[in-house]
């Protein structure tokens, strides 16, 4: 036989059985689907990571509390309360550590904000004043608070820009009061909306001085991290080795394994998130690739079953001149048809999934890319077809073997 006629009995086949066909193929139209839409979903969180480091910058250092090896993220990180890093330390790196050109302090809470009849809370951030030229920020309306304000705990707050709209609509908020915290405080600036960036959102959240929010908000003297400008890409790595000395000169520390501190560059942060999205794609591919197992042996039950029931066809088949080759061809091909026709359904489901998917990521502000690559289809068909031929060939073999004359007798 031709491969056109193995090709038409085995599409035969599945026509007389369509119920049966489609229960054999659902797992692999899950685990195909699954791979598509895990591989779309990587691509465009990676993409995502890429576009907010540029947005962000990609001349700044960041310094966290905490100690950590070189590719994982300190303790910090965790969750973990760690109080040795101080406003001192923000002001001597800028004021020593040669290209350093703005510095800001963070902490961060949620309290209450209440202006008018509304009262619900909000994530604040405490900053320094050099925050809009750290994170490159813009304001559309008002100024931003300065470090008279800060030294002086000043009750003045920016709004992010969602914050601003939903508090005041068209209202010019500028010089209105509000209260927050249980006290008084004066918007002084509304920021330009942005968008999520890789590290927060910046349009739902209120600013106010550093020192305001530490001693009359929060209670502490410590800085959840710091971060600082750099005048050149060129020099981070000169300015990041000035910060270490520097702070384990401050912090007492003799051996850089004892640091209580961990300095990061934004690439080094996109390289860690990179290696985590990579770990989860990975992880999640291979959940995918156990429902295509499963779905493999699937088939090659049903294949077995599909021998078992014509066992009679097969003795007449080779009564008549038909080689074992012929049948475990036969066979064969319809196993690799049943998985290939499952692979295009689940490429369509999986990208279809996909597109949910950025739909969704768009509707919550995230600039998300909807990426299928060509690589990755192809990869699906093969995967099909070879899934089809490892769980075929067994059943097909046990076919092939069968005595003629007993396979007659079968009936």
């Amino acid at each position: 036989m031709t491969l056109t006629a193995h090709l038409h009995t085995a599409i035969g086949s599945l026509k007389r059985n369509k119920g049966r066909s489609a229960l054999t193929m659902l797992g692999i139209v899950i685990g195909i689907a699954s791979f598509i839409l895990i591989n779309s979903v990587g691509a465009g969180a990676q993409g995502l990571i890429l576009d907010l480091v540029k947005k962000q910058g990609s001349n700044l250092i960041g310094v966290l509390p905490g100690a950590s090896d070189e590719k994982g993220p300190p303790a910090s990180a965790f969750g973990i309360n760690i109080t040795t890093l101080v406003n001192a330390d923000a002001d001597a790196i800028l004021r020593s550590v040669p290209g350093v050109v703005a510095i800001s302090g963070y902490v961060r809470g949620s309290q209450s904000l209440s202006y008018g009849d509304i009262n619900r809370s909000y994530q604040f951030s405490g900053v320094s004043a050099d925050y809009v030229e750290v994170e490159s920020s813009e304001l559309v309306s008002g100024r931003f608070f300065s470090a008279e304000d800060d030294a002086g705990l000043a009750r003045v707050m920016v709004l992010g820009a969602n914050v601003a709209e939903e508090y005041f609509a068209d209202d010019d908020p500028i010089d209105k009061i509000v209260r927050f915290n249980g006290e008084k405080y004066m918007v002084i600036g509304v920021l330009k909306k942005r968008g999520t960036t890789i590290f927060s959102n910046q349009d739902d959240t209120i600013f106010i001085p550093l020192l305001t929010a530490q001693r009359t908000v929060l209670g502490i003297r410590h800085l959840a991290f710091l971060r600082a400008k750099i005048d050149t890409p060129e020099n981070i790595d000169s300015a990041m080795e000035e910060v270490k000395q520097l702070l384990r000169q401050r912090h007492h520390i003799n051996d850089a394994a004892n640091d209580d501190f961990s300095v990061r560059n934004t690439e080094e942060a996109l390289g860690i998130l990179e290696s985590i999205t990579g770990a989860l794609t990975l992880f999640l591919t291979a959940i995918a690739g156990i429902s295509l197992v499963v779905g493999g042996v699937g088939i090659m039950n049903v294949m077995y079953v599909t021998v078992s029931e014509r066992t009679y066809e097969i003795g007449l088949r080779k009564s008549v001149g038909a080689r074992r080759r012929d049948i475990l061809i036969q066979f064969l091909t319809e196993a690799v048809v049943i998985t290939l026709i499952a692979g295009v359904i689940g490429i369509f489901v999986g990208a279809i999934l996909s597109w949910g998917v950025a739909v969704v990521a768009r509707a919550f502000d995230f600039e998300w890319s909807l990426i299928i690559t060509l690589n990755s289809i192809a990869l699906a068909c093969l995967i099909s077809g070879i899934i089809g031929v490892f769980f075929g060939v067994f059943p097909a073999r046990t076919g092939a073997k069968l005595s003629p004359i007993e396979a007659m007798r079968y009936e």
